[in-house]
């Protein structure tokens, strides 16, 4: 018997676009390395213009080039090429924003080849050993992950009004440039950074170093000294446990005056809300080093717990999401 039915076929799209998702990325990758984009900072160019500035075949610039333009990153007007807005600010290296070349480049050379091991890595919910037959250079990684942390520090100080607080405290947070945008968008602004090994102060733009202190302590078990009208936990709870996570709370309590705002930063999972990005990003952190995205209700939870009242959160743009919280 025939198992042909006269119903409309369900849209296999869907699962197309994401199973071809490696080949954009792939795409992407090789954009940025030939350096399609850079050579579009200047003005639109024609497939033949753009192969000559890139150096590579006319036949790959327009596979590359149409790549990029349906996944809406280039343009294509009047039989000339030119960035979207996104690809004009973080892959051209212009100043002013984070150059994301970097992180894509670390994307492709170190977490690309890794994830083939992914499903392992399911199985036992832990990471995957690295290949360190073809080892791939410290800078390589530093300066990607330095890159997407800076992205993520630019995207918080967009969404979240840094005006209101004049004492700000970062608790053991993976990038400094956090406070270090705070206080470009507001000049009463001073910040601590609080870290067991905290960066060189150098490593601070030199317009805000009179507003940037350090401070070497490890948060969940050293005090810290000071009191702040803001407490920021950034990329802290993925890399810590439960009760570590607790511990750090606990200690932005004791800092914080009356009234005072936490804002925890990280990536969370939801499935509720639909954002694809978090558990995209946990599955990144399971496979290469293990550390956990935790549910957001989880860290509400913790929150509750630790004398902080949730107030909203807030989703950043291709960064992590921020909880906010005020004290109870």
């Amino acid at each position: 018997m025939s198992s042909h039915t006269t119903a409309t076929a369900a849209d296999p799209s869907p699962i197309v676009n994401v199973a071809t998702g490696f080949m954009a990325a792939k795409q992407l990758f090789a954009a940025g390395e030939v350096g399609v984009f850079a050579a579009l900072a200047d003005g639109p160019l024609t497939p033949a213009e753009l192969a000559g500035r890139t150096g590579i075949p006319e036949r790959s610039a327009r596979i590359l080039a149409d790549a990029m333009a349906g996944l809406g990153l280039l343009a294509f007007d009047g039989g000339r090429y030119r960035n979207e807005a996104a690809a004009d600010a973080y892959l051209t290296g212009r100043e002013g924003a984070p150059d994301l070349r970097a992180f894509l480049t670390f994307w492709d050379q170190v977490s690309y080849p890794h994830w083939r091991s992914y499903t392992d890595s399911v199985r036992a919910a832990a990471p995957s050993p690295f290949d360190t037959s073809a080892p791939v250079g410290e800078d390589v990684f530093r300066d990607g992950v330095t890159a997407y942390n800076a992205l993520h520090a630019l995207m918080l100080a967009e969404h979240y009004d840094f005006g209101a607080h004049t004492r700000v405290a970062d608790l053991a947070g993976l990038s400094v440039e956090f406070v270090v945008q705070a206080a470009a968008r507001n000049p009463r602004l001073h910040a601590v950074f609080v870290a067991p090994d905290p960066p060189d102060p150098s490593s601070v733009d030199e317009r805000y170093r009179d507003r940037v202190a350090f401070h070497t302590a490890d948060p969940r078990t050293d005090p810290v000294p000071g009191r702040y009208d803001l407490v920021l936990l950034e990329h802290v709870a993925h890399r810590f446990d439960a009760d570590d996570n607790r511990a750090f709370l606990r200690r932005a309590r004791e800092i914080v005056e009356p009234g005072g705002r936490l804002l925890l930063v990280d990536f969370f999972l939801d499935a509720a809300d639909g954002r694809g990005l978090d558990p995209l990003l946990a599955g990144e952190y399971l496979v290469v080093d293990g550390t956990v995205v935790h549910p957001e209700d989880e860290a509400r939870g913790w929150l509750a717990e630790t004398g902080w009242r949730w107030l909203e959160t807030r989703e950043l743009p291709g960064s992590p999401r921020a909880l906010i919280a005020e004290t109870v």
